[in-house]
């Protein structure tokens, strides 16, 4: 098996799972099968645990386990995966929304400026939408948009010009041709950075993140079994953001209740380990036990 990842904050999801024995549950990001392994250990022989990748390459992780079952499916489908199956309720959800170490030291993924590698970007590599083709085909203004929403770049639209300028010379479509045409913008002294910012703008782009975050946010609710649990492993202020009101505004309606009123974020033990954990906050709810859904 190649490396794959490690997972985060795995002590503390399985904590807030609160798993029973006989329960099912759902991890919405399989990748390298951290944390749905230690899932299956506190799970007993009737549990059930089901996991969602978009990366075919994640289903050679998987272990030989009848009470696993792998799905090639957004997660953002959740609810209609799981009523296919003839599941009314889950018990827990967990979804670590990070990119897998493999994705990122893979170069021909296009997820790291770390290689001169084509702009993929694809978490499915079936997907026809690569960043390539975003930087392609998108207006000056669209592309501005996403790098000033996802990225937080201040210059935004002076970023987007000279895209603009830079793909009607040549096709924009290796990081070297993406850094290069952004080479007078890049600062000396933060080039890593503004570059993670480009990279995370269009990552987020290109897979439509947020919106399949917010797709399985708000088919939890419906899907969780009464007292059941949601831990979500966020890496960018965008996303806590949604996962922070999604459970503020869910408790305020009576439908879920916040089991850490702070988010849980790595030791420094943890971060000395694994470095690419040091942004991660975790953040679970209950759902109330006298929640009817129609």
């Amino acid at each position: 098996m190649v490396f794959y990842h490690i997972p985060v904050l795995l002590k503390e999801s399985i904590e807030f799972l609160a798993i029973k024995p006989d329960g099912i549950y759902l991890d919405a990001t399989f990748g390298g099968g951290g944390h749905a392994g230690s899932i299956l250990e506190h799970l007993g022989p009737d549990g059930r645990l089901l996991v969602f990748d978009l990366d075919t390459q994640s289903q050679n992780n998987l272990p030989n386990d009848k009470r696993i079952s792998w799905i090639h499916s957004n997660f953002r489908f959740v609810h209609q995966v799981c009523r296919h199956r003839g599941i009314a309720g889950v018990d827990g959800i967990l979804a670590d929304l990070g990119v897998s170490w493999h994705q990122f030291d893979t170069p021909e993924r296009g997820f790291s400026f770390r290689f001169d590698a084509p702009l993929d970007m694809r978490m499915n590599p079936s997907s026809s939408t690569t960043a390539s083709l975003i930087l392609e085909k998108y207006t000056q203004e669209d592309l501005a948009s996403l790098f000033r929403r996802y990225g937080g770049l201040n210059n935004a639209g002076a970023l987007a010009g000279a895209l603009v300028t830079a793909r009607s010379k040549k096709p924009i479509q290796t990081t070297e041709d993406l850094r290069i045409a952004l080479q007078h913008f890049i600062p000396h002294t933060a080039e890593h950075k503004f570059l993670a910012k480009v990279y995370q703008a269009l990552r987020i782009e290109v897979n439509d993140e947020m919106r399949s975050l917010e797709g399985l946010l708000n088919q939890s609710i419906p899907l969780l079994n009464p007292g059941g649990r949601l831990v979500v492993i966020t890496y960018h202020s965008l996303e806590d953001r949604i996962v922070k009101h999604f459970i503020k505004e869910s408790a305020a309606a009576g439908m879920l209740s916040a089991v850490n009123k702070k988010p849980v974020i790595p030791s420094e033990k943890e971060i000395r380990e694994n470095t690419r954990a040091r942004s991660a906050k975790l953040r679970a709810a209950k759902k109330e036990e006298d929640t009817v859904h129609a």
